[in-house]
């Protein structure tokens, strides 16, 4: 049996359309990223999670589900703040 060269089928978004997780998958996909930027400025700044959480005057729990990929339900309020903890502006776009 021999295959052919190209593409075989839709592209994934259609994929996981038809399985009706395309959106939640985006959700995870941006709050991953952001997470990753949050903590990546915390490396550099040598912050550990408590002296942010001190920062954003909130407790390390709420930090925690910050950070957490799959806690898609953070508020617009605490990305602002987790930014400012870090010297970082919130920018947010929609295309």
């Amino acid at each position: 049996m021999t295959r052919k060269k190209g593409k075989v089928g839709s592209c994934f978004d259609s994929f996981l359309a038809e399985q009706g997780i395309l959106e939640e998958c985006q959700e995870r996909a941006v709050k991953q990223i952001l997470a990753d930027q949050i903590k990546a400025a915390m490396g550099k700044d040598r912050l550990t999670k408590a002296a942010m959480a001190i920062r954003m005057q909130t407790s390390r729990r709420a930090l925690d589900r910050l950070l957490d990929p799959t806690n898609t339900g953070v508020t617009l309020h605490t990305l602002q703040r987790a930014a400012a903890a870090i010297g970082r502006q919130l920018r947010l776009e929609l295309i």
